[in-house]
């Protein structure tokens, strides 16, 4: 349930994809953004759209994928999910946004996948968009991702993952 640009205003349903759990090797206790049961989000407990994850008791290593929600529907569960602390979340790298400012100083490792993050739609999102476009679906965001560890198993995992270049509070610097 990414942000991503063809989705916005049309669906929240962009996944993940499973290389990024690969390269983690992590098992979440909960993911509170799922799209239900059979997803490849290792996690073992969910909740999903009907029952708003945002409002739900949060416990143990979390997953966010967030919805986007229209401009800055994010930031709730982005909050949500640096109070926590402990978890791994995925969001736009929109470096020069107000919300970016005020909430990733708090994060205490940010990875930069290197390349395109890819994310998986529904197959409801993928038809609507070719029949919106008329052209087969093709799979080209427009933008950058950036992973946020909070907790020091997330950080470590997203340290060792190779997925891209981070920067880790803990130790002060890029790595």
């Amino acid at each position: 349930m990414a942000e991503h640009e063809p989705s916005i205003g049309a669906s929240d349903d962009w996944y993940t994809p499973p290389e990024i759990f690969e390269a983690l090797g992590l098992r979440f206790d909960l993911d509170p953004c799922s799209p239900g049961p059979g997803h490849w989000v290792p996690a073992d407990r969910f909740y999903t759209k009907e029952d708003d994850g945002l409002s739900q008791h949060w416990a143990g290593m979390v997953f966010m994928n967030p919805p986007f929600g229209g401009r800055g529907g994010h930031v709730p569960w982005l909050t949500r999910f640096l109070d926590h602390r402990n978890g791994v979340a995925i969001v736009r790298a929109y470096t020069s946004s107000d919300w970016w400012h005020e909430h990733m100083p708090r994060a205490e490792t940010i990875l930069f996948p290197a390349g395109k993050t890819k994310f998986i739609p529904s197959e409801a999102t993928k038809t609507e968009i070719e029949r919106a476009t008329g052209k087969p679906f093709r799979n080209a965001p427009g933008h950058g991702v950036v992973l946020i560890g909070m907790g020091g198993v997330a950080c470590d995992a997203l340290l060792r993952s190779g997925l891209g270049m981070a920067w880790d509070r803990r130790q002060g610097g890029t790595r």
